[in-house]
């Protein structure tokens, strides 16, 4: 299981990211460009002292990352077809989320090889990047046994 994120906008999201992959055990993709510079005090700041925990994996762009991904790709969307409860998650998955501002581009949509949507209360846009993070590693790890001992 392997948590990537695609052009990640907001600093305080990556770093709070960094502190779930790195308390569960879960390698973090980053696929640059970033919205923020990468040493920048708010990444620090959310993952605290947990970053020297975790795997991270910077990824020039979606090209290089499409090159290097082993498993299936889950893209988490908004315009998902498939809810988050319906989805049967494998051990060498790749949860994707998108820029918080945009998502994905269509191409990036297009090769997911699933595409998940959080159920949310009807009138809802969306939930913050990582603690969507947080509810699809939690509920694919239960699925697949994945979580740390």
């Amino acid at each position: 299981m392997r948590i990537a994120l695609y052009q990640p906008e907001i600093a305080g999201n990556v770093g709070a990211t960094l502190r779930i992959g790195a308390c569960l055990a879960t390698p973090v993709d980053l696929i640059e460009p970033m919205g923020f510079a990468w040493d920048d005090k708010r990444v620090a700041r959310a993952g605290m002292d947990y970053i020297d925990h975790v795997r991270v994996t910077r990824h020039e762009d979606w090209a290089a990352f499409e090159d290097q991904a082993r498993g299936r790709i889950v893209l988490l969307t908004t315009k998902g077809a498939t809810p988050l409860h319906d989805i049967a998650f494998r051990p060498d998955d790749i949860l994707l989320f998108g820029q918080e501002g945009a998502g994905v581009p269509e191409h990036v949509h297009a090769r997911a090889d699933a595409r998940v949507v959080i159920a949310m209360a009807a009138g809802r846009r969306s939930l913050n990047l990582s603690v969507s993070v947080g509810i699809v590693l939690a509920e694919a790890l239960r699925q697949t046994g994945g979580w740390p001992s």
